[in-house]
């Protein structure tokens, strides 16, 4: 799915943004964000990829995804059937934490709004009776005034925190161990990294992230992680290629390439170095 924060530029007037999503996802692209998420599907199957969970998807599924997880849709070819020749439509959602500040947070009636958040951090999928009311609000936001619509989102949030009927998606230990740091210069370039996996990279540009030059970037990441730039961009890639050994059918050859590795000798010589196996070993053995 391609980054959708790249296509938005918030109103000033507004605090969210709700938009449509409409097009073809067979060159997905793993990737995250700094906003929360809440993604209804209105046409298009196949496979979503969140964090370490990897399931279906089909019209009418509702998800609600925290901040920095990784996430991806991956599509169905139609078999036989006439469709608009999308492969992927949502209505969604985006917003950050300036539209929930801790001053109204904190407040008691706020705490099913607490909850939703909480629940995000693992990303869930949304069903039963709370999927049809989450849903049909979502639909009249386009067409609602700025006052109106932020009521509904706070009413939205609610139902979510209020909801049993969910299931979590990214497991306990994925969001234990995922990336996160303090310092503000190894997050911006592993998110420059993150954003950028499928494309060559240049140490320059990289460098320019952080106002640094390229052999003190190198020196500092190196210290701060234990992995050079590349080590770590390598790692990025073969983290996301186990992830798709594992829980699609995706040929080895369409894996390396959707993981960024120009060519299929490269793929196997990082996957290797990381996983100590091929990947058709590792695929065999782990199913």
């Amino acid at each position: 799915m391609k980054e959708l924060m790249e296509q938005i530029k918030l109103n000033p007037d507004e605090s969210f943004y709700i938009g449509i999503f409409q097009d073809h996802i067979d060159k997905s692209r793993w990737h995250y964000h700094q906003e929360f998420e809440l993604s209804f599907i209105t046409e298009g199957s196949g496979k979503r990829l969140v964090g370490d969970s990897i399931e279906p998807f089909h019209p009418g599924d509702l998800i609600f995804i925290g901040p920095r997880i990784p996430h991806v849709w991956f599509s169905e070819k139609s078999q036989g059937r006439q469709h608009s020749g999308r492969t992927l439509e949502s209505v969604y959602m985006l917003f950050n934490y300036d539209i929930l500040p801790a001053e109204l947070t904190g407040l008691s009636e706020f705490n099913h709004v607490r909850k939703a958040i909480n629940f995000s951090k693992r990303g869930i999928r949304i069903t039963g009776e709370t999927l049809n009311e989450v849903s049909r609000l979502m639909l009249q936001l386009p067409y609602l005034n700025q006052i109106k619509r932020l009521m509904f989102f706070y009413e939205i949030m609610d139902l979510i925190g209020r909801s049993n009927s969910f299931s979590y998606l990214a497991s306990t230990s994925y969001v234990k161990n995922k990336f996160e740091t303090a310092n503000s210069r190894v997050n911006r370039i592993h998110e420059f990294l993150m954003k950028n996996y499928q494309n060559d990279i240049d140490l320059n540009e990289v460098a320019d992230i952080v106002h640094m030059a390229s052999a003190s970037a190198c020196r500092f990441f190196k210290s701060s992680t234990g992995l050079t730039i590349f080590e770590y961009l390598n790692k990025i890639k073969i983290d996301y290629s186990c992830q798709l050994l594992l829980n699609t059918d995706l040929n080895i050859v369409d894996i390396s390439y959707d993981c960024g590795f120009n060519n299929l000798s490269h793929f196997n010589k990082q996957f290797r170095k990381f996983i100590h196996k091929t990947p058709s070993q590792f695929r065999k053995l782990r199913r």
